[in-house]
């Protein structure tokens, strides 16, 4: 049994999904988090894919020393690697809410977190250093807005 950070889950009308231990950076992806939290989930993913594709930035608002401002937006960057897992998360999220029968047009992003993982050491020549690792928690819910 995996715990979440997500308190109020009702099984008949919500959804989750969890990526464990995912080679990206916790604090982009504490930022990405927050910038899908709340979005329907066709939405989310067209943010997602846009960033990949360099085509909208995310705006970093706890996380932006020494970021340089974007259009219309203030800090903001593209974290393309730590997108594609998170979208790999929320697209492993919506099939485990169609597979229970929930619509999957209306569902909403109810909870999305990132957490600090364990960071095993990544051994070089001279001087060993660790790893990012980052947990990543999505929970949808159908029908809300």
């Amino acid at each position: 049994m995996q715990k979440y950070a997500f308190e109020g889950y009702a099984k008949e009308s919500m959804a989750r999904a969890k990526g464990i231990s995912l080679g990206i950076s916790s604090k982009q992806s504490i930022e990405i988090c927050s910038f899908i939290r709340g979005k329907k989930i066709a939405t989310a993913k067209r943010m997602l894919e846009d960033v990949i594709a360099m085509k909208r930035a995310v705006p970093f608002k706890r996380f932006n020393h020494n970021i340089g401002h974007r259009k219309s937006m203030g800090p903001g960057r593209y974290p393309v690697k730590a997108c594609s897992e998170i979208l790999k998360v929320v697209k492993a999220c919506e099939a485990n809410a169609q597979f229970k029968g929930l619509n999957t047009s209306g569902l909403v992003i109810a909870h999305a977190s990132a957490d600090f993982a364990s960071r095993p050491f990544h051994y070089g020549r001279q001087s060993r250093r660790k790893m990012k690792r980052t947990h990543i928690q999505i929970v949808v819910v159908e029908g809300k807005k």
